[in-house]
Order: C-alpha cells, then sequence, then structure tokens
C-alpha cells in the first residue's frame, strides 16, 4: 500500500488554538490516493493536536481555561524554559500528539463541526512541525 510523508510549519504564540483543517485538506489533495488513513504527529513535547468544534469559539476558550486550572503554572522541578515549561507538557499529557482520520475520494472524514486544531500550550512564539503520514490507494 502507497505512503507519503510530508511535514508542515507553523508558527504559535500566547497558549492558542491554530485551525490546521484546511492544511491537510490541502495537503490531502497534492497526493495520489483517494482513500486511506492519514496520521498526524506533532513534533513536540509542549503542544498538541486536537479534534474540536469549529463554529463556536467559546468552546476553544472554555478548554483553554480547563487545562489552565489543572495544569496551572506554579513552581515546578522542572522549569528549565520558564514558568509555563512544565504546565505545558502536563497539558501535552492531558491531550494527544498524534491523531488517525480516515479519508474516501480524497475527503477528510470528520463530523459537521469538528476541525483539526494545534493547540499551543508555551506563551512564547514558537515553529511547531506536523508529521502527515498518508496511507492509502
Amino acid at each position: 500500500m502507497p505512503q507519503v510523508f510530508k511535514k508542515l510549519t507553523f508558527n504559535s504564540s500566547q497558549k492558542n488554538f491554530i485551525e490546521i483543517t484546511s492544511d491537510i485538506k490541502r495537503e490531502l489533495k497534492t497526493i495520489d490516493m483517494q482513500n486511506g488513513l492519514i496520521n498526524l504527529s506533532v513534533l513536540h513535547t509542549s503542544c498538541s493536536l486536537l479534534i474540536q468544534e469549529n463554529a463556536d469559539p467559546s468552546v476553544q476558550l472554555d478548554i483553554k481555561n480547563f487545562l489552565e486550572e489543572i495544569a496551572p503554572e506554579k513552581n515546578y522541578i522542572h522549569s528549565s524554559e520558564g514558568a509555563d515549561d512544565m504546565p505545558a507538557h502536563l497539558k501535552s499529557l492531558l491531550t494527544q500528539t498524534h491523531i488517525s482520520l480516515s479519508f474516501k475520494d480524497k475527503k477528510l472524514i470528520l463530523g459537521t463541526w469538528q476541525g483539526i486544531f494545534l493547540l499551543e500550550h508555551r506563551v512564547s512564539d514558537k515553529i511547531r512541525y506536523v508529521q502527515l503520514h498518508f496511507i492509502g490507494d
């Protein structure tokens, strides 16, 4: 079964949601596959990938607030990159760094209000990489 690897680059900052659904769809159009699976992997330990509602921004705000409550900035042993360092690792631990999705007829199989997001857990500006692995025919 054919496989294709691609890597996307995103600039992130300020503990933000970045919707990457259109980026993934654009890459799907460029490959010579109609049906299969795509695995997305964020190549970092202080940000996450999420499939979540993309219609109402208050959902994203509530998720951000929830993550701040369960992994606040406080005195952790690991703080080599600042006060947001260890909380970012904890938030990544509680969410996910890999997502697998099906595609059929060159279209991602997502629900009506679902989007794919890169969730930045750090305050400072970062360059983030998402590895795409397509498997299909």
